[in-house]
């Protein structure tokens, strides 16, 4: 199946959980996350109308920036070592993954721009991976004001990959409880108004549970992986 037939569909399935949970399915958007696939590949989802790109790793990254072409927000979706920040931070809309203050100094120190991050919190507490404890979260974006090259535009969070609905969705609404929390705390580098969660396997109900990103590889653009 075509990456367009892909696209068309899940935009069917967000279309039906934002009516679903009375939202405009406008105010969702589809992250082709594309880092197990070639840049051919990258290349035929942007041609596609797919405009959010993201990866998790420096080298695809930088690697397919270069290479892609057409109107595109990159998307930095993984975990990101201090050390990597020089290399990908000019180049970077997004990132996703910002989960502790040695980080956020770097971003700071390697940018003179206004960089959009979330705030990846560990809702489902798993030791496997990363993220801020949701009790940790306010004091976290507290201290990240000092920061001024920072935006904290939202959270994001990654659920388990289990068929539980109900597990999924109490993940999911606390994460948006959270983005809530911290959206009130009316910090002027945080207006914390948008939610990166679900993917491939829970992406509609991230969609009714308030998601306004939602990152989606296999089920969008395949996976090259031999």
């Amino acid at each position: 199946m075509r990456i367009s037939d892909n696209l068309q569909s899940i935009n069917q399935q967000i279309s039906k959980a934002c009516e679903r949970s009375n939202r405009n399915p406008e105010n969702v958007s589809i992250i082709a996350v594309t880092k197990y696939v070639s840049v051919e590949t990258t290349q035929e989802a942007v041609d596609s109308g797919i405009v959010h790109l993201g990866e998790n790793r420096d080298e695809g990254f930088i690697h397919k920036y270069e290479q892609v072409t057409g109107h595109v927000k990159w998307h930095f979706i993984g975990t990101l070592q201090s050390r990597k920040v020089k290399s990908i931070i000019d180049k970077v809309d997004y990132i996703h993954s910002l989960d502790r203050l040695s980080l956020a100094k770097e971003i700071h120190k390697r940018t003179n721009r206004k960089v959009k991050c979330f705030v990846q919190v560990n809702v489902s507490e798993e030791k496997s991976k990363h993220g801020v404890s949701a009790d940790e979260l306010i004091e976290f974006v507290q201290q990240l004001e000092k920061y001024d090259s920072i935006e904290i535009i939202g959270l994001m969070t990654m659920a388990p990959h289990i068929k539980d609905e109900k597990v999924l969705r109490r993940i999911f609404q606390k994460t948006r409880h959270l983005q809530q929390k911290v959206q009130h705390l009316n910090l002027s580098n945080a207006p914390c108004t948008e939610l990166s969660m679900g993917m491939s396997n829970d992406y509609s109900i991230a969609v009714e549970e308030g998601a306004t990103f939602v990152r989606i590889g296999t089920s969008l653009v395949g996976n090259e992986r031999k």
